[in-house]
């Protein structure tokens, strides 16, 4: 029997044992964070679809997992043989999650899942779908903890301080901005759950999770009190007289529900529903009036300081260096000698790795050559790893964490020989990039307003990519931050958030061909004040990525002489920011690979 077949009726036993009609697995820790530990991979064990998106809902008549545009193939690939049914959310005709539940529960039946791992935000819409059903919620326990017989230990790795040269603000100036929007929504308290939001205030890093420098945590503010809840395995005694200095005060991590119990709360406590998990929102809600926004973190954290975005801008072109000697090499060996995505990948963090302050790469390397590409979140491994050839594409989307920058870039390469279509695929996607970076935009807009600009050339053809254009990164934290991102599409429950100036942000348009081929180039840019007039503040981006675009996929025929002025002002930017760091032979491929066309 299949492996994922043979879990999900054993889970069905205990469910049945249990009286719970429908059990619902996210893809989430107890911060409902993007990236999890191997701990948390309950829906991966259940399912086997390794992708970082998706939700499984279980009856004892079916099963369904949910995921986005990203994962659509992947999905497809992993979920073979599982009878579980593949629901492509956005597509027209597929249900919400809590529209399928409100379609097919019956009256009086038990909807289950563990409170802790499902936000605020979802299990009130779960409730919300079925309110008029008499359905009961159990959310306080892990139906499948008894299952995993050889589940991961629940991480706790040592907590390090971010050096204060490298901060910009200290602790206390974080908490005093903090306090202050408390003060604007008359809130008394704040319960942080989300692990970015915590390690940025407090200025401390963890090693929980893969790849995201957070510690498994939460913390609480009061006007007068700063918490911390960590597992006090992870902190060493340094950590501990850092947090005694700067008046924090440290409570192991399980503290947390009778913490919230017994607290005696004088006035609103504020907790961001996306963020906050079902349980500890209960048990909140129980407690006192909410006020239920977006952590003032998030924000905050957006907006990098001068320090902040000096390093920032360091650490991109060194990275910038690193990338571009790596595809030159690729171009070079190409058809020479034996090569493979796992191979390349492991050759990439290599290289990113002898940069002086490098930490960790930021996400799994997506090395992807031919079809592979097609999956946007494709990942290689050691045993399944295809070898390249000198023809058609190589993708390689990879970013490195470093003390003083987080980094994001995706270049797409010809290897040899490839058809008219790709080149007008990539060179409509090159244009796009472009205009966006380009683009000049009144205080006020959000990326919604913006998102057009990187879409239009793929639009005029007929085709869009099924993800956003564009996201925030982290300093010295996530690869994907928020509140703002660069999307078409509208969402009543998604406060947009206004671009401001020190914020930054991807840009990476694309085209995915099941079967044939993936391009995505993806530049990070910071966002700048302009010129301002009797119109208001004009705004603009700066390039943080300084990466060649291949030219041998560059056909001008599909493109405007504006676009290609664009691309040739890029890439004389591109050799005046690299051409410090290469000599020889090195510094030729550059200037050929950044030279004018058209």
């Amino acid at each position: 029997m299949n492996t994922a077949k043979q879990r999900i009726e054993q889970l069905r036993v205990r469910m049945k044992q249990e009286g719970i009609d429908y059990y619902i697995v996210p893809t989430a820790d107890f911060h409902h964070s993007e990236y999890v530990n191997d701990y948390f991979k309950v829906r991966e064990f259940l399912s086997g679809f390794t992708g970082s998106n998706g939700t499984l809902v279980i009856s004892a008549d079916e099963a369904g997992l949910w995921t986005d545009g990203r994962y659509f193939v992947q999905a497809e690939r992993e979920l073979e043989g599982s009878d579980i049914v593949l629901y492509r959310m956005g597509e027209e005709n597929v249900p919400k999650i809590e529209e399928y539940l409100g379609k097919n529960v019956k009256e009086g039946q038990t909807i289950g899942f563990d409170g802790r791992v499902v936000s605020a935000s979802f299990g009130k819409e779960i409730a919300k779908a079925v309110k008029d059903k008499n359905v009961k919620l159990v959310y306080d326990t892990d139906m499948v903890d008894a299952l995993w017989q050889e589940r991961p230990k629940l991480p706790a790795g040592k907590l390090w301080i971010v050096p204060e040269a490298l901060c910009g603000e200290t602790v206390s100036q974080k908490l005093a901005k903090v306090r202050e929007k408390m003060a604007e929504e008359k809130a008394e308290h704040l319960l942080i759950s989300k692990l970015d939001d915590i390690m940025w205030l407090y200025n401390i890093r963890g090693n929980d999770i893969d790849c995201n420098p957070v510690a498994l945590s939460y913390a609480f503010i009061s006007m007068d009190e700063a918490v911390l809840f960590v597992q006090k395995k992870a902190v060493t005694e340094e950590v501990a007289a850092y947090l005694k200095k700067n008046g924090i005060v440290c409570k192991d991590y399980d503290e947390i529900v009778p913490f919230i119990q017994q607290y005696t709360l004088k006035g609103k406590i504020w907790c961001a529903v996306t963020d906050i998990n079902y349980l500890l929102y209960q048990l909140a809600a129980e407690r006192g009036e909410l006020v239920e926004k977006a952590n003032p973190t998030e924000l905050l954290k957006a907006v990098k300081n001068l320090v902040e975005l000096e390093n920032i801008r360091k650490y991109y072109l060194l990275d910038s260096v690193v990338l571009t000697k790596f595809l030159f090499w690729v171009k070079e060996h190409i058809g020479k000698e034996p090569l493979d995505e796992y191979g390349l990948a492991v050759k990439l963090d290599a290289m990113r790795s002898e940069i002086e302050g490098f930490l960790d790469i930021s996400f799994d390397t997506i090395s992807a050559y031919g079809a592979n590409a097609a999956m946007m979140h494709y990942e290689a491994t050691q045993t399944q790893s295809a070898q390249l050839k000198p023809e058609g594409l190589y993708l390689v989307d990879s970013g490195g964490q470093y003390l003083g920058a987080t980094t994001d870039v995706t270049r797409t390469i010809a290897l040899g020989s490839i058809s008219d279509e790709i080149k007008k695929h990539f060179s409509k996607t090159v244009c796009g990039m472009l205009r966006l970076a380009e683009t000049k935009f009144l205080s006020g807009c959000t990326g919604r307003n913006l998102d057009i600009m990187a879409r239009q050339p793929l639009w005029e053809c007929y085709m869009d990519y099924k993800c956003g254009t564009g996201h925030g990164i982290g300093y010295i934290l996530n690869v994907h931050e928020g509140p703002h991102s660069v999307r078409c599409q509208y969402n009543a429950k998604i406060t947009e958030t206004e671009l401001a100036a020190g914020m930054i942000v991807s840009d990476e348009p694309g085209v995915y061909i099941k079967g044939s081929h993936g391009i995505r180039i993806e530049n990070i840019l910071e966002i700048v004040n302009e010129v301002k007039n009797s119109d208001g503040q004009f705004m603009g981006f700066r390039h943080l990525t300084y990466v060649p675009i291949d030219l041998d996929v560059i056909d001008t025929r599909y493109m405007e002489p504006s676009d290609i002025k664009k691309l040739n002002n890029y890439h004389a930017l591109v050799y005046q920011k690299l051409e410090p760091y290469f000599e020889g032979a090195e510094k030729e491929k550059l200037r050929e690979a950044t030279r004018a066309v058209g």
